[in-house]
């Protein structure tokens, strides 16, 4: 199973996305742009994934969507260790990119290497309730209380100029996660 599970990295991704966004249900094209693959790769690779029984498909209108089966006794098992391979930054990566936010950086004593049960995260771009979610989610899987500074794209584009803070955060040493800042 293990062998079947993890031979392909198409495959690894797509239930990286679906286990880190077990809720959401994805269209085979949407998870196409999303990982940057051939639409014909990732159907091929969700058709196993459901004979597996790992996830499950509903039919709406002429559109098939996939979502993680929350059912499957190996999902709690996967879920954590798609989380430990990615790390926490991994993980946050893959909510943002999810979550179409243009740039986002982890900065503070996490990003300095120290200890610490608090994460900064600095994202660029617009809020919307997956990506709370995603964002609480991480928190419990890793442990860590996240604090999440939101900037709209004009904002920070302004403040990097003037603001001394943002300034400052900027200079400081810096996980980034997507995007130039």
């Amino acid at each position: 199973m293990l062998k079947t599970l993890f031979s392909s990295s198409i495959r690894a991704d797509v239930l990286a996305l679906l286990l880190n966004s077990p809720e959401d249900k994805f269209y085979i094209r949407e998870i196409s742009k999303l990982l940057k693959k051939n639409p014909s790769g990732i159907k091929r690779e969700l058709d196993k994934l459901q004979e597996m029984g790992l996830v499950r498909s509903e039919r709406v209108a002429n559109l098939k969507y996939f979502q993680a089966d929350r059912q499957s006794p190996l999902f709690s098992e996967l879920k954590d260790l798609i989380a430990k391979s990615l790390g926490l930054p991994g993980a946050l990566k893959r909510l943002l990119k999810a979550n179409s936010i243009k740039a986002a950086f982890i900065c503070g004593p996490y990003a300095a290497g120290e200890e610490t049960l608090t994460v900064d995260l600095v994202v660029v771009g617009s809020f919307t309730s997956p990506l709370l979610t995603g964002l609480q989610e991480i928190e419990k899987n890793f442990n860590k209380k996240i604090n999440c500074t939101l900037i709209n794209e004009e904002d920070f584009k302004i403040r990097k100029k003037k603001d001394s803070n943002l300034k400052r955060l900027l200079a400081e040493k810096r996980i980034t996660l997507l995007g130039r800042v």
